[in-house]
Parts: structure tokens; C-alpha cells; sequence
């Protein structure tokens, strides 16, 4: 009998984002891989996931679920009730947080460990609570999925976590969403931006401190500012609350183009991330680093940095540069001025994408799903 798996998507935003892309992404290859799935998710979702998963019992939340604390007492009180009522055997938390007495085998997303490594990179609030958040999971989730061996070794390392609790499941890329553009679809995008031809550099990825988006600001100034046709930069994305991005803004010399056109419609991304100059994207620290994957799939030249999990998705596919400005400079001048890097990488970049699934992703997790409700039931006989 297939194991049926409650998965808890209430938390996804609305842009839907790398969050967005994880859940959705999974919940279209569970059913195949064979899981009986029952997605929980907010009324304005539920024809969405109804397309994403046919075969899937699809369960709308109130109203007030769109309203954070609302949604976190829900999870609380709720959505216990709501994993009884189904016959749940797991239920699957893609988002750091969980019910204290989820009453079914709880298996819980953690995509990175940033909250303790770099606090600072986080707003004040949000560091306290996923850090609460995750200290929580470590102790009360049957399992823990995390999509790299370098968020493993993390949580390994920083919370003494018993390695054999945590599962690595690799992210997967839509290869039907992001692929090669046609001509037609990078000319459109760049229209869209009123750039109408010229190049430029891309970024995609919410603008918030540890993406490190100042110091590309900076970095491209300094690489492109004696060009005689500088690319422009362009920043993929939306949030963002940083002082030190704002200066790096507010500093870019008139002569240069910045576009910030906030969060692009998912049919414009290949577009976008295929006929960029460069994409670069020089994280301090990812837990797996979806855009960069989505740009390599885009057949795009992909220039970030060699920390935590960014070399397990990018491997010898990618250009690396430390996260400082300077170095950024360096790095991406040296990808502007050689055009076969460039064509190279994008070549490599594309051939590796096709290795991430989101049915090998829905495999791994699904193995999870078996340990975490096995591993429950030989407790309880135990018991």
C-alpha cells in the first residue's frame, strides 16, 4: 500500500520563490514516484495544486492562513487534526517549522543554517525565530531533509545532530520551465526591461543581505565602468533590507544602468537567466542554490562563490569568485572579456542541469518519508 504523505505547502508566498519553486517542484513528482499525497495549502492554491498533482487529495486552509501568525497557530492546533482526519502515515514540513504534537511521523525541510552561521545577514526576528524553529525540528522531527551535504554537515556540526536523523535530498530544475530560450523570448525579456538588445548582467534571487548583492553592485562597477558599452545589471528579485545595498545603489556612476524590476513572471525567466551576459549570483551562503541551477538549465555562463553547497549544485560547471567586491571585479571582467569562457561554461552549465530532477528529488524524499514512519513504528513496538 502506498504511504500516504500529508505535505504542508500553507507557508508558500505568493511570488513563490525558491520556496515556491522547492514545493511545487516536489509536489508535481511525489504522486509518480508513488506516494498518496494530500497537499494542505491556502484557498487561493488549491486550483494550482490541484494542475501541479491530479491525482492528489488537494485540502484549502481558512482565509486568515495568508497572515503569518494566524498560519503558525493553524499549525499548531490544526493541522494535527487535519493529518488525523486523512489518515496521514507522514507529514511532511517543507519549511524549517512544525507541530510540537504533530501526533503522525514529522519529516522537516531544513534548507540552511545561515540563522546561526551569519545572524547578522538576517532580520532580528527572523533569525530568533527560525533559529528557535530549527532547534526545535532537531529534537521532535522523526527525520530531517536538507537539500546538500554541506547543510548537513552544518546542522551536524553547530547543533550535535546525529547524522543518521538527516536525509539529503537534492533540489531538482523544471526543465520544461527553464531551458535554452529561443531568440524571440531573450528579446522580449529585454524589451520588458527596456534594455532592447543591450547587455547585460543578471541576478535572480531576493535581495537580502547574505545574497550579497552590494558587493556585485560594486563589483560590476568596477568591472564594466571603462567598458565603451558597459552590460547592465540587472536584479532579479524582490525584498531586500540592506543599508549597505542601498549605498552600493545609490553610489553607481550615472553612466552605468541598473534595472531593479523586482520579481519577473516565471514565463520570462529563460529569457532572462539564457540571454544574460553573465548570471551571477555571489552568495556567502546557500543551503542549495536554485538560481544558480535554473541558470545553468537556461544554458547560461554562471559566475558565484565556493561556499557551502554552491559547489555541490555548480561543480566544474561554473566561474567562482570570492564574495568580496574586488574579487567579484576580477572574476566576472575576466568572464566579460573572454567570450569562449563564457560559451564554455554555458555549455557545461546546461549538460550538468540535466542531472537535477524533481523526480529524483521526489525519490529521496519519499525514502525519507519510508525511514521516518518505519522508524516510528519499531518505536513504538519498542515502547
Amino acid at each position: 500500500m502506498a504511504l500516504r504523505v500529508l505535505v504542508d505547502a500553507t507557508d508558500v508566498p505568493t511570488d513563490r520563490g525558491a520556496l515556491g519553486r522547492y514545493v511545487d517542484g516536489l509536489i508535481s513528482a511525489l504522486g509518480p514516484a508513488g506516494a498518496d499525497l494530500v497537499v494542505v495549502c491556502q484557498r487561493a492554491d488549491e486550483e494550482r495544486y490541484g494542475r501541479l498533482a491530479p491525482g492528489a487529495r488537494i485540502v484549502a486552509g481558512p482565509a486568515a492562513l495568508g497572515h503569518r501568525p494566524a498560519r503558525l497557530a493553524w499549525e499548531q492546533s490544526a493541522l494535527p487534526v487535519v493529518a488525523q482526519q486523512v489518515g496521514a502515515d507522514v507529514i511532511h514540513m517543507p519549511h524549517y517549522s512544525m507541530p510540537l504534537r504533530p501526533g503522525r511521523p514529522t519529516v522537516v525541510t531544513v534548507h540552511d543554517v545561515t540563522f546561526f552561521t551569519e545572524p547578522e545577514q538576517h532580520g532580528a526576528v527572523s533569525a530568533v525565530f527560525f533559529k528557535s524553529a530549527i532547534r526545535t525540528a532537531t529534537r521532535r522531527a522523526t527525520r530531517l531533509i536538507v537539500p546538500s551535504k554541506a547543510t548537513r554537515d552544518e546542522l551536524v556540526q553547530l547543533l550535535d545532530m546525529d547524522p543518521a536523523k538527516i536525509d539529503v535530498a537534492y533540489h531538482g530544475v523544471d526543465h520544461r520551465l527553464f531551458h535554452r530560450p529561443e531568440p524571440r523570448q531573450v528579446s522580449q525579456v529585454s524589451a520588458r526591461l527596456g534594455l532592447h538588445g543591450k547587455q547585460y548582467i543578471a541576478f535572480l534571487g531576493s535581495l537580502e543581505p547574505r545574497k550579497n548583492v552590494a558587493a556585485l553592485i560594486r563589483g560590476w562597477v568596477g568591472a564594466v565602468g571603462d567598458l565603451a558599452d558597459p552590460p547592465a545589471l540587472v536584479l532579479g528579485g524582490g525584498g531586500g533590507w540592506s543599508d549597505e545595498m542601498d549605498s552600493a545603489v545609490s553610489s553607481v556612476p550615472p553612466h552605468l544602468k541598473l534595472c531593479r524590476p523586482g520579481y519577473l513572471p516565471f514565463a520570462d525567466l529563460p529569457g532572462f537567466l539564457g540571454g544574460a551576459l553573465v548570471v551571477a549570483f555571489p552568495s556567502r551562503g546557500e543551503g542549495f542554490g536554485l538560481p544558480v541551477l535554473e541558470a545553468m538549465a537556461c544554458g547560461a555562463p554562471v559566475l558565484t562563490t565556493h561556499r557551502t553547497s554552491l559547489p555541490e549544485v555548480g561543480g566544474d560547471a561554473v566561474a567562482y569568485t570570492e564574495p568580496d567586491a574586488e574579487s567579484v571585479k576580477v572574476a566576472l571582467r575576466a568572464l566579460i572579456d573572454d567570450a569562449d569562457r563564457r560559451a564554455a561554461l554555458g555549455e557545461a552549465g546546461y549538460t550538468r542541469a540535466q542531472e537535477f530532477t524533481w523526480a529524483a528529488s521526489a525519490e529521496a524524499h519519499l525514502a525519507s518519508y519510508k525511514r521516518a514512519a518505519e522508524q516510528q513504528a519499531a518505536d513504538t513496538r519498542a515502547g
